[in-house]
């Protein structure tokens, strides 16, 4: 049972797509996909350009974490990130000059070799933008024959708007940009997952789709989370999967991504800036942003008539379902944070016992007992037979609890609690 959530997506879409891209300084956090095991490339006092390597993720993937303004490394601080946690970071002081290295427009981006596609995908730091930051070129670079790619265009969490806003504003470059994913890597067709009730977003694509002849729009229902993977998978290809989508020859990309990569082959343009969705009943102007990353919340906020009041407020990293709690707006822009919630303080209502309802486990989109899992905290072994790693943290068992327990909270420390062990 998937669950039909308001949206409160339509002040943010009464403006047009503003840009912030001015900071005097900017704080290039040293994370990937959560990794903070990063190697760092500057010391304080050297000068880097924008889209110059910063560091570097160690491991598996290698990705590399880009400066996003030119200018003066002027030392190293630690702010909070879209995690909640304090990450260390660059502090850079701009420079205003926007200098780039070998930036220019490339040749038809049809034209890329499939090693020139995962290279120039993997040394732009292109990450998956809608929230986990996974490496784009990781899901390329696979011996698997890839038969499918779908676009996400869902964005099925209340109030979040920056893939629409991209998708309104920059239809043709995202077909163009789906076009040379599919030639380069010989990829069948695309379908591109959008919500039947978003007529705006569907006009735009059937406006400009009819000579993209292997792009079709598949149009899902206005539920939550039908923007999770799997949920997207078994509704288009009508199969599951058990650990990866690749599994079945798919690939999934959000609509920032898609625009990223074409920035990135058209351009060769790093991913050094994203649209960003400013939300919240507690902002005076809502908005959706193009900003640098590396730029503190604070100072966009301010940016766009700040706050109707300075007390009892709520900050969130990310949709109001999914995201992050934060303690202050000290917050920095990655690239994968792609909304930015401020909203009234909730009044604290004491949890009530739980009356195993079961709504929890009705609700669950991975199938799971979540009720059970907070349950058995202190038993691994319970919670290992209890599948609790594929828990998508979609906090649909936290909203539909009559006791207001937070079973989301205790569903992640269990997560947490059975990584530890391994």
């Amino acid at each position: 049972m998937a669950l039909h959530l308001p949206k409160y997506k339509k002040k943010t879409l009464e403006h047009s797509l503003a840009k912030y891209m001015r900071p005097n300084y900017v704080y290039i956090p040293l994370i990937n996909a959560g990794d903070t095991n990063i190697t760092v490339l500057v010391q304080k006092g050297d000068y880097v350009n924008k889209g110059s390597i910063v560091g570097r993720r160690k491991g598996t993937f290698k990705i590399p974490i880009l400066s996003s303004v030119s200018g003066i490394v002027v030392g190293f601080e630690e702010h909070i990130c879209y995690n909640g946690e304090k990450v260390k970071c660059v502090k850079i002081e701009n420079d205003f000059k926007d200098s780039e290295l070998n930036v220019k427009k490339s040749k038809k981006i049809t034209d890329f070799s499939k090693k020139e596609f995962l290279e120039i995908i993997k040394e732009k730091g292109i990450i998956g933008m809608g929230g986990a930051g996974f490496p784009t070129y990781a899901k390329y670079d696979t011996k698997r024959k890839i038969n499918t790619l779908i676009v996400n265009a869902v964005e099925c969490e209340p109030y979040i708007t920056a893939d629409q806003i991209l998708g309104l504003n920059f239809t043709e470059e995202i077909l163009e940009a789906i076009d040379a994913i599919l030639t380069i890597n010989e990829i069948e067709e695309c379908y591109i997952a959008v919500k039947k009730n978003n007529s705006e977003l569907i006009n735009a694509f059937n406006n400009h789709i009819g000579t993209y002849l292997r792009v079709k729009l598949f149009l899902v229902d206005d539920m939550y989370p039908m923007g999770w993977e799997r949920m997207l998978v078994k509704k288009i290809i009508k199969e599951d999967y058990d650990r990866l989508p690749i599994e079945l020859g798919v690939v999934i990309n959000n609509i920032s991504t898609i625009y990223a990569i074409y920035s990135a082959l058209k351009y060769n343009r790093a991913l050094t800036e994203r649209t960003v969705t400013f939300a919240g009943e507690m902002l005076k102007a809502p908005q959706n942003i193009v900003v640098k990353v590396g730029t503190p919340v604070k100072e966009i906020i301010e940016s766009i008539e700040g706050y109707k009041r300075a007390k009892d407020i709520t900050f969130i990293a990310g949709g109001p379902m999914m995201g992050t709690s934060l303690p202050s707006d000290d917050l920095i822009i990655t690239p994968n944070l792609n909304c930015v919630l401020v909203i009234k303080s909730p009044v604290n209502e004491l949890a009530l016992p739980c009356i195993r309802c079961g709504k929890c486990v009705q609700v669950c989109p991975a199938k799971l007992s979540p009720v059970i899992i907070k349950d058995n905290l202190n038993n691994i072994e319970t919670l290992k037979k209890l599948n609790t790693d594929k828990c998508i943290e979609c906090g649909s068992c936290s909203y539909i609890c009559p006791s207001r327990l937070n079973i989301r909270e205790c569903v992640k420390l269990a997560k947490e609690k059975i990584k530890e062990v391994r």
